[in-house]
């Protein structure tokens, strides 16, 4: 696949070294040459320094064969004019990131998509989405629906006690078949699980689900539900905007920001339910003042990794019963887990879950990049005739680091089991180590 990304960002770097993984055709432009070099001396692709709304620029990039063209850069307008141009040039789909949810209305994406402009992604908006579920559903490190909410992933952590440890599960899954356990996080290395292994304390586990059964599942892990009323928000960033937005309006928030003139911007953006201080979210004495206390969670939303997770590690060992990070290094996602933070969000992923799916030959409506596991969750819907609805679940042969977690039939979830027989057109919820879903489309293609 010939892919061309125009941006040398965070988004478009981790994009390009996601894709030169996979043996894809990858060319990245930037007008930053420093940006270029970095990226060519260390991964499979070949790098230009141009502007994407340059014909000549684009010519030379290879937009006349390019299957996907993707421009992540940070202005929207550029974005917008370089796919454009893409798509009149003979590129095949294109994708831009943007910072306006208004362009995401049915209305006006129908219209971006008769200028060429396929798809918009706006990662900030999808960050606020999960922070607000976070929020929402606070003993859940991870949360992910399907074909709006009849399947659901869960991932939480086990501790201590929870009546679901040390059992094997091919025992757990005779007593009932609410729920099926698609993968298990183990002292940093993501397992998929057999019959005879069984859930550990402090095991981060994934499940698929039915919405009915998430409060059994609760329950059956040990964990604690409560109510968030008052949160404190660390970082008056785009995403800590549209949390307030997308935040439950009977909630108190307070946002602290550093900068003076950043507050005023953010009185005239934030939610009426929303107060901002000025101060430096960092200073334990200022936190006391504003009452960090009585604070139900604290979101760290700064631009600085380190920052994020040593505020929500020190805040959690002082009591805090929940608490979010933002992470946009991939090196330190390891370590938010291992200092137990709880949720943490990171843009990358978020962007590159949107992206891989237009990859994909096969009919699929949603993919998640998981936070703290190194895999992919997947949902894809069978064409008549192809391989995955031949045989029994327990007959197809899947690769061992691939599982299916449930499928969604006529509306409804079901979890899955070795006799089940998928149907075309059924919702097949697929779970993948690594960036292996390739692999798996062509179960489902004809």
């Amino acid at each position: 696949m010939n892919i061309i990304i125009v941006g040398a960002g965070e988004v478009g770097s981790h994009l390009a070294k996601l894709l030169s993984v996979e043996n894809q055709n990858i060319v990245i432009m930037d007008d930053k040459e420093a940006k270029i070099a970095v990226l060519q001396e260390n991964f499979d692709l070949m790098g230009i320094v141009g502007n994407p709304t340059s014909i000549s620029d684009m010519e030379k990039a290879g937009v006349k064969s390019a299957d996907l063209f993707i421009a992540v850069t940070p202005e929207e307008s550029r974005n917008i004019t370089a796919c454009i141009l893409a798509r009149s040039l003979g590129a095949k789909k294109t994708l831009a990131r943007i910072d306006n949810y208004e362009y995401l209305l049915p209305k006006n994406k129908e219209f971006f998509q008769k200028l060429g402009v396929e798809s918009l992604i706006y990662p900030e908006m999808l960050a606020a989405k999960e922070i607000a579920e976070a929020i929402r559903r606070p003993w859940v490190r991870q949360w992910f629906e399907f074909a709006g909410g009849a399947l659901i992933l869960v991932g939480t952590k086990v501790r201590e006690g929870a009546d679901v440890l040390n059992i094997p599960l091919n025992e757990l899954s005779r007593e009932d078949n609410n729920y099926h356990v698609v993968a298990i996080k183990r002292k940093g290395e993501t397992m998929i699980p057999k019959g005879n292994d069984s859930i550990q304390a402090n095991d981060i586990v994934y499940f698929t689900t039915t919405r009915g059964n998430l409060e059994y599942i609760r329950k059956l892990t040990g964990k604690p539900d409560f109510y968030i009323k008052n949160i404190t928000i660390m970082g008056g960033s785009r995403i800590a905007v549209r949390a307030t937005q997308f935040l439950p309006s009977d909630v108190n928030i307070k946002i602290i920001e550093e900068s003076m003139a950043r507050c005023q911007w953010l009185t005239e953006k934030v939610s009426s339910n929303t107060m901002v201080i000025h101060g430096d979210g960092r200073d334990f004495n200022l936190l006391r003042e504003e009452g960090i206390q009585k604070a139900d969670a604290f979101i760290a939303l700064t631009d600085n990794s380190e920052t994020n997770i040593l505020s929500c590690a020190a805040l959690k060992r002082a009591g805090l019963r929940k608490s979010v990070a933002e992470v946009e290094n991939l090196d330190y996602i390891s370590l938010a887990e291992n200092l137990d933070i709880g949720t943490v969000i990171n843009k990358k992923l978020i962007a590159a879950s949107h992206i891989y799916q237009m990859m994909l030959d096969a009919d699929v409506t949603n993919v998640k990049c998981l936070t703290f596991a190194d895999a992919d969750v997947a949902e894809f819907i069978p064409k008549e005739g192809s391989r995955i609805t031949k045989s029994k679940v327990r007959d197809i042969s899947l690769p061992e680091d691939v599982v299916i977690g449930g499928l969604i039939r006529d509306g409804r979830g079901i979890i899955v089991r070795g006799d089940t027989q998928i149907l075309p057109k059924d919702h097949v919820v697929v779970f993948c180590l690594g960036s292996g879903l390739r692999k798996v489309e062509k179960f489902f293609n004809k």
